[in-house]
């Protein structure tokens, strides 16, 4: 590096402002890339700004709590911005009330399927029971999911990432799944990757269309819910048989 960039990298190295800059440059290199390829699904910018995180911190052999001090700020905004979801939800409200009983039917539909086969592949894979608790609650946002996998035995970090994950891959693959079967309603598409994708997948909804981010942010929301009430009953169930 050259003597007026290492004099820049020191001092934000001793710096909270480490780890915003790192997740703003990172994260606005990574939609340049984005953008430039069309918005392919493929090219999520939250992956792509993953990976250059993590690079950058494992070369600078910088610890993940120093990194964490700056970017809790942004960790801060992820509180607000779900509140904000509310605002375009309820300019859909009259749809919404139109659809109240096929979202039910679809809610449930979908968060049973996201724990029983995030469960199901983990045991047959041979995961050991605190994997499974770990998993099963991977199509809800981060928080929620971090608190049930912590209230039913799993363990949180695992769940973290499997939430990541999750996201990601959902935020990625549902343009291709939904158009393979045929799914063309915006408000049906949205639900559905809000449901099985959480917040990055509604992320992406809202860069298709405000009603499909309105219906993705429903569907988080709703199954953050479902799945905190159903866990604790599944996993009864599942200790009986």
């Amino acid at each position: 590096m050259t003597p007026r960039i290492a004099d820049i990298w020191v001092y934000l190295s001793a710096s909270p402002l480490l780890g915003l800059t790192l997740t703003l440059v990172a994260y606005q290199a990574a939609y340049w890339i984005y953008q430039r390829a069309g918005f392919n699904p493929l090219l999520n910018p939250v992956l792509l700004a993953i990976v250059m995180l993590v690079s950058a911190l494992t070369l600078t052999d910088t610890a993940y709590a120093v990194y964490f001090d700056g970017a809790k700020f942004v960790h801060f905004l992820l509180g607000p911005a779900t509140v904000a979801l509310a605002v375009p939800l309820y300019l859909q409200f009259d749809r919404l009330k139109k659809l109240a009983l096929p979202l039910a039917c679809a809610l449930l539909a979908g968060s049973v399927t996201a724990i029983v086969s995030a469960v199901g592949i983990a045991w047959l894979l041979g995961a050991a029971d605190g994997t499974l608790l770990s998993v099963a609650p991977k199509s809800v946002t981060a928080p929620i999911a971090m608190g049930i996998a912590e209230k039913i035995g799993g363990i949180p970090s695992l769940t973290a990432v499997m939430v990541i994950m999750t996201g990601v891959s959902g935020a990625m693959m549902a343009k291709y799944v939904l158009d393979m079967l045929r799914i063309t309603d915006h408000g049906v598409r949205g639900f559905a990757v809000g449901i099985a994708a959480h917040g990055i997948g509604t992320a992406r909804a809202f860069q298709v269309s405000e009603q499909a981010g309105a219906f993705a942010g429903l569907g988080m929301g709703l199954n953050g819910l479902a799945t905190a009430i159903l866990m604790p009953l599944m996993l009864a169930l599942w200790r009986v048989i």
